[in-house]
C-alpha cells in the first residue's frame, strides 16, 4: 500500500492504555481474567467497553492501522479474542518482552520504524511516551506523530480518541 495513502500506524500498548483501574467513559468497566500460559499467572483486566469498540471502529474502517507495542505481543491473540479485534501487527520484540522502563528501547524502535517507513505514527503507552527532550522533539519533529501518554490508572480517554481520529484526518490522505 502507498504510504502516502496509508492511515497512521497506532503503537498500541495494553496496561495502563487500554487496560485500566478506573477506566471512566460514563460506564462500568467490564473485567476478565486472563491467563497468561508465558507466565503461568491469572490476570485481570478493567476496560471501557465503548473504548474498546471505538478502537475497534477505527481500525476496522481504515481510519489508523493499530498495531500491538505492548509486552502482551507474544499473547496478543488472548486479547483479540477478548476484546472481539482481528489480528493486528505486533510491533517486533524480544520474546519474552522486557517489562517496566526496560521495554522502553524496543517501543522506540518500533515507533521510529514507523516514521522511518514514511508512514504517520499514533503512540499510545503510559510509560514509554518521551514527554520532552531530544527524542520527544525527533518523534514530532515534522508533525507526523501524536504521542499520547494516559494516566495509567484512567488510561486513554474519549479526548485521546479525537485528538487520534482528528490526526488520523490530516494525514491519512498527506503526500
Amino acid at each position: 500500500m502507498d504510504s502516502a495513502l496509508s492511515p497512521p500506524v497506532w503503537l498500541l500498548d495494553v496496561d495502563g492504555v487500554v487496560n485500566a483501574t478506573r477506566p471512566g467513559w460514563h460506564a462500568a468497566p467490564r473485567r476478565a481474567h486472563v491467563y497468561s500460559p508465558r507466565d503461568h499467572y491469572d490476570y485481570q483486566l478493567r476496560w471501557a467497553p465503548a473504548l474498546v469498540d471505538r478502537l475497534r471502529h477505527l481500525h476496522a474502517d481504515g481510519t489508523v492501522e493499530l498495531r500491538w507495542c505492548t509486552t502482551w505481543c507474544s499473547e496478543a491473540h488472548l486479547l483479540e479474542r477478548l476484546w472481539h479485534l482481528p489480528p493486528l501487527v505486533r510491533a517486533p520484540a524480544p520474546d519474552p518482552a522486557p517489562r517496566g522502563a526496560a521495554s522502553h528501547p524496543w517501543k522506540l524502535a518500533a515507533a521510529r520504524q514507523v516514521l522511518a517507513a514514511d508512514r504517520a505514527l499514533i503512540w499510545a503507552d503510559d510509560e514509554a511516551i518521551p514527554l520532552d527532550g531530544p527524542v520527544f522533539r525527533e518523534l514530532t519533529a515534522d508533525g507526523r506523530a501524536l504521542l499520547i501518554a494516559p494516566s495509567s490508572r484512567r488510561g486513554l480517554q474519549p479526548e485521546d480518541l479525537d485528538a487520534a481520529e482528528a490526526f488520523a484526518a490530516r494525514h491519512v490522505h498527506r503526500g
